[in-house]
């Protein structure tokens, strides 16, 4: 649990950026929604920017490390909140009044009337300032070879076949999704503001989600085999205030390591030292 009290004082100290390659160990579908549907394509294609190239949304990458990490922390009904209550889908995430909730405090919340899953809807003065900023992941189409194009369905993805079975009569119903391929590498940048002493007690809880998603699935169809990544290269910079305002050096420290190298350096009790 953050040492954060209603009393912590913020003050920008400086920002830390995290840049990583994501690789896919399977095959990684974000769909792009039925709005991108195209005749002849796939029924659910992935999302893609403006060239066509796949892309991992920074909203993607960042509602996945939320859930997993409420997750983490247990989903008490009672900080359950609806983000969403549209007819076709009801959204639930976890917002509390708690100074010290790191959820809160990574991820941003808002004053305001809040409807809660459990008891009545309530008004909320609770405003915190989300320190975590995930920018969208480009393909680095490198990692895209020659070999891998030559099985692919379009010059940077494949489709996938799947079969829904009905339990009384077992016909199937076809659907084809579209996939980035195994192989494919993202290149992900993610800043966390140090808006207080405190606030590098976060950067372990980071840390932790990045590792928890590598044994879980980013995307869609995941049960089904889509969405294993992985992180390799993790680069940490640190730059304090100074270096805003009067040029100041940024301090490397650390580049080439994985998750397991990424948390090592952040549980270090020295850690804190370094941001200087």
């Amino acid at each position: 649990m953050s040492s954060h009290t209603a009393q912590t004082e913020l003050k920008f100290l400086g920002k830390l950026i995290l840049e990583a390659g994501l690789h896919c160990e399977t095959g990684l579908h974000i769909g792009a929604g039925k709005g991108s549907l195209e005749i002849g394509g796939a029924d659910n294609p992935v999302v893609k920017d403006a060239f066509g190239r796949p892309y991992v949304p920074g909203s993607s990458l960042r509602g996945r490390l939320r859930s997993l990490l409420e997750q983490a922390d247990g989903l008490n009904p009672a900080e359950m909140v609806f983000l969403s209550r549209r007819k076709s889908q009801e959204v639930r995430i976890h917002q509390s009044d708690r100074p010290g909730d790191e959820i809160c405090l990574l991820f941003g919340r808002s004053p305001g009337r809040v409807e809660r899953m459990s008891g009545e809807a309530v008004e909320t003065s609770a405003a915190t300032p989300a320190r975590l900023t995930v920018y969208d992941a480009p393909l680095d189409p490198e990692s895209i070879t020659a070999q891998m194009r030559e099985n692919l369905d379009d010059e940077l993805t494949e489709v996938k076949s799947e079969n829904a079975v009905d339990r009384i009569t077992s016909q199937a119903n076809p659907r084809t999704l579209e996939r980035v391929p195994a192989g494919a590498r993202f290149r992900i940048r993610m800043v966390l503001d140090i808006l207080c002493e405190q606030d590098i007690e976060l950067v372990a809880r980071l840390a932790e989600g990045l590792r928890m998603m590598e044994d879980d699935t980013l995307g869609g169809g995941g049960s089904r085999g889509n969405g294993r990544v992985r992180l390799a290269g993790i680069r940490l910079v640190w730059r304090g205030k100074a270096y805003y305002a009067e040029g100041g050096p940024e301090t490397e420290l650390l580049s080439g390591v994985d998750s397991e190298g990424l948390l090592s350096l952040v549980r270090n009790t020295e850690f804190s030292a370094r941001l200087a």
